[in-house]
């Protein structure tokens, strides 16, 4: 079996629509959501479309909490003002969907979470602390929006990057897949420019966007 795993797509279509093409072209059984399909871009009902369509398998992120009322997010008004417009216009099939998402993921060859497994939804991890990885399974998660493996002691530990708002510098879109329990990385281009005119076309400042074309934090960008 070939599992993919994605991450952080984050409403931008286009991003995920690529790796979707790449996925299919590299022919994955089975896909896997790190979360936070939802936030940011404006095209998130297109994005929960392909989830629904494919059967993709979402483990909740803090943007889903923030859009399904579970939590806040009080740290950023941008987040705040993207989350309220996607709970506008997010559809009734696909906020079912997104009611479903779970809170972990735990198979015989993963344990995946969007943030850690101190914290599922909001731990940020730079450096893995392998030492609570008890069997030979791979960890991964998300969130971090930076895509990265690390090994140690034949134990294995990875983020696939995000899908839809790289910040490592590098802005192609990200993404993972598992073959034979080995980890392979993977980064598609997109046309970034089609989510930068759909923000625009309903309302949203450019400063969300233009990170993209860099791979940054939006932050970069506000006065």
């Amino acid at each position: 079996m070939i599992m993919a795993i994605i991450s952080d797509v984050h409403g931008n279509y286009p991003a995920l629509k690529s790796v979707l093409d790449k996925i299919d072209e590299m022919g994955c059984d089975r896909i896997i959501s790190l979360g936070d399909v939802v936030g940011y871009y404006c095209m998130v009902n297109e994005c929960v479309d392909e989830f629904r369509k494919r059967n993709v398998i979402n483990i909740l992120g803090n943007h889903e909490s923030y859009l399904l009322g579970i939590n806040n997010c009080y740290r950023s008004l941008t987040v705040r003002n993207c989350i309220e417009y996607q709970k506008k216009i997010i559809t009734e099939e696909n906020l079912i969907y997104l009611k479903k998402s779970l809170m972990s993921y735990d198979s015989d060859v993963i344990s995946a979470r969007h943030g850690g497994w101190r914290d599922p939804l909001e731990e940020y991890i730079d450096k893995f602390d392998f030492s609570i990885q008890q069997d030979d399974r791979i960890y991964c998660s998300g969130h971090t929006h930076v895509q990265v493996i690390q090994a140690k002691s034949g134990k294995t530990y990875f983020n696939p990057g995000a899908v839809g708002q790289p910040r490592d510098g590098n802005p192609k879109a990200a993404f993972a897949i598992i073959r034979d329990r080995k980890v392979e990385l993977y980064r598609v281009e997109y046309a970034i420019e089609d989510i930068v005119m759909q923000m625009r076309r309903v309302g949203f400042e450019d400063r969300i966007s233009n990170c993209l074309f860099d791979g940054r934090k939006i932050e970069t960008y506000r006065k």
